[in-house]
């Protein structure tokens, strides 16, 4: 087991939409792969006007566990909103943002842990990429359009697999409500100076659940957002 010297303490937090069938055991995971590390740790679950029970799944596990925390979205604001509130929510050393569908393996941090000691943040990148066909083809598209305009040193833009220092992202004026976050994320590390490093994490199928951020009206109005985004850095 691999425990950096920035692993002081740790925050893992993750977006939730209508995920019943994932959430309670996203929880699971995240406690477990936090207290095998033997830190402080708060696992954040950002329910972003979920239609389901998920909300409820996220109460009963923190009734057991008050290191558990809901922060809840009265209606549903967009993938990027749920993201922003997570950052603003987190009180840890370090951060560690991933997504509320099973996809990883969370005890795959330790590959991110591997390099954290010597740069600012670590992002993942998805081995075998385990998504339909369309969905592979948009985000090959996002990530050279993103590579294009802003620079970005990065194999997969959008893997939700992220983990950063607290100092690198306190301040970090973030606006997307949808898909940008994770290009808005990273462009802005990079104007800011930050050191990024990257690293491949296994990636699953989907076995429960249904993907809603990649819809082409969420598409669409990303694609206004990175526009936006490329006049407000350059």
């Amino acid at each position: 087991m691999i425990k950096p010297k920035a692993l002081t303490s740790l925050s893992i937090f993750f977006p939730c939409y209508n995920e019943a069938e994932n959430v309670g055991s996203m929880i699971d995971q995240a406690v477990k792969t936090a207290e095998a590390y033997g830190v402080d740790y708060e696992v954040i679950v950002i329910d972003d006007g979920s239609r389901d029970n998920s909300a409820d799944i996220v109460r009963s596990k923190a009734v057991n566990n008050p290191r558990v925390k809901l922060v809840s979205h009265e209606r549903n604001l967009g993938y990027g909103a749920a993201l922003r509130t997570g950052f603003k929510n987190v009180s840890k050393d370090l951060i560690f943002l991933t997504d509320g569908d099973n996809q990883f393996q969370l005890s795959d941090i330790e590959k991110l842990f591997a390099k954290i000691d010597s740069c600012d943040a670590v992002v993942g990148y998805r081995i075998d990429r385990q998504d339909q066909a369309h969905r592979r083809v948009k985000g090959f598209l996002w990530t050279a359009l993103s590579r294009l305009l802003f620079g970005l040193k990065v194999r997969d833009v959008d893997c939700a697999f992220k983990l950063f220092r607290r100092k690198c992202v306190e301040g970090l004026e973030l606006k997307s409500d949808h898909l940008l976050i994770h290009a808005e994320i990273l462009a802005r590390l990079k104007k800011r100076g930050a050191k990024v490093e990257e690293i491949g994490v296994t990636h699953y199928p989907r076995t429960a659940g249904k993907a809603t951020a990649t819809r082409w009206g969420s598409m669409v109005r990303s694609a206004g957002e990175l526009l936006s985004l490329y006049w407000q850095i350059r």
